[in-house]
């Protein structure tokens, strides 16, 4: 038999904890090791027992759940953290996630929710303990040993600031310019948008019919047969054509396709979907950079600063870079007065041309091939230039402008 999931229950209530326990007795691959009655008690425990999974209740007289969180993070990082509450406002996930917890529950939840919930979580970070082993697993069924290619996930918490179409460009502007071979994936799996931007029928081939292949033991090298070439000289793997195919498509799945292309390819670009999920965290463990795009626009900006919160507490800070896109509007928010706000500088910014980026999407080409010479075709092969000419600046942490004050804009 497999190894079992082994769960810490922390709770203040007995007869909750006594639920748990009687609950997760029913499922052959969990054992519940012990419980803990307090936050101090949990960490002294799961010191002990050295836990997979810790169900955390948030609201504990003597130390609450998030702040005993956050010491097992440092203690006993092993250990994957379910945070409970009845409360379900964003805060208390918000504070939760920057504790280091890996899941949240409402109370009530079902048995359902909550076993999915601890398999989910601890496959997710066995992943991550044997990606390197993956990645050299990767490397040997290539006929011949290669560097391994550059990642980059283009990102955004909120929709409608052009993230495709840079991702799109960028990966074009890469191969047509700089003479990269490129993979584009479409990483929005239900809605994606990249097919329309390049003019391409996803047909039989998207990422729904690649991954069900490879976890049934297909042979790597079938990922060239799923991915369409593009005119421009790239390759593309694209989202499924209808919304609930995305159901075929596992977070372990999409990061064993991204370390396959990475070593097929000098260029992997992932157009990622604005919002957090386990894929999407799989996808930004992976990357090397995370281009984060924002625009001049107050709930752009508010929702770019929490996630920087969150990515500090992930680990994301020292790759992400952040591209204000449409950076010539003139909306009286002004670029310094968000780098205050964030708390970083912008690295690159990209200007803002309606009539060459519309004109190019309603033709299915890339601004970057059709109007070349145009400003926002030169930021954008000037951004391709920066993030792929410059290696080491993978390695740079990002920029930090000291906060002052806590308002939203020093507005003048």
């Amino acid at each position: 038999m497999a190894d079992r999931i082994q769960v810490l229950i922390v709770d203040d209530i007995s007869e909750t904890r006594d639920h748990l326990a009687k609950l997760l007795g029913f499922e052959p691959d969990v054992e519940v090791v012990g419980t803990a009655s307090s936050g101090a008690d949990a960490i002294e425990q799961a010191t002990k027992l050295l836990p997979d999974v810790i169900l955390m209740d948030i609201n504990m007289p003597d130390m609450d759940g998030i702040a005993a969180t956050e010491r097992l993070s440092a203690q006993v990082p092993s250990a994957a953290v379910v945070m409970m509450s009845v409360q379900g406002e964003a805060d208390y996930l918000r504070r939760s996630m920057l504790a280091g917890a890996r899941e949240f529950l409402v109370k009530p939840f079902s048995s359902d929710e909550l076993t999915a919930s601890i398999r989910q979580v601890y496959s997710r970070e066995k992943e991550k303990a044997g990606r390197a082993a993956v990645a050299a697993s990767i490397a040997r069924t290539n006929s011949s040993p290669t560097e391994e290619g550059l990642v980059v996930a283009v990102f955004s918490p909120k929709g409608g600031v052009g993230r495709t179409t840079i991702a799109v460009n960028l990966a074009v502007a890469a191969a047509a310019e700089l003479g990269k071979k490129v993979t584009l994936v479409d990483g929005s799996f239900q809605f994606g948008d990249v097919a329309v931007l390049l003019n391409l029928n996803p047909k039989d081939k998207s990422m729904s019919d690649l991954v069900p292949e490879l976890e049934q033991g297909g042979d790597p090298d079938s990922v060239d047969s799923y991915t369409v070439s593009h005119s421009s000289g790239i390759k593309v793997l694209l989202a499924p054509p209808s919304p609930e195919m995305a159901e075929l498509i596992t977070p372990s799945g999409v990061k064993h396709v991204i370390e396959i292309l990475r070593t097929r390819n000098e260029l992997v670009v992932v157009d990622c979907g604005a919002w957090f999920n386990d894929t999407i965290l799989g996808i930004l463990d992976l990357a090397d950079v995370v281009l984060t795009v924002l625009t001049l626009e107050i709930t752009s900006i508010k929702n770019i600063r929490l996630f920087l919160e969150v990515a500090e507490q992930l680990g994301y800070s020292h790759k992400i870079r952040l591209v204000l896109n449409r950076a010539d509007t003139t909306l009286g928010i002004r670029v310094a007065d968000v780098e205050h706000s964030i708390g970083r500088k912008v690295d690159h910014t990209i200007v803002s041309d309606g009539r060459a980026v519309v004109y190019a999407l309603n033709r299915g080409v890339p601004f970057v091939l059709s109007n070349r010479e145009s400003q926002v075709s030169q930021d954008v092969l000037r951004l391709a230039t920066a993030i792929i000419g410059t290696k080491e600046s993978r390695e740079e942490d990002g920029r930090k402008v000291p906060q002052k004050g806590k308002s939203l804009f020093a507005w003048r």
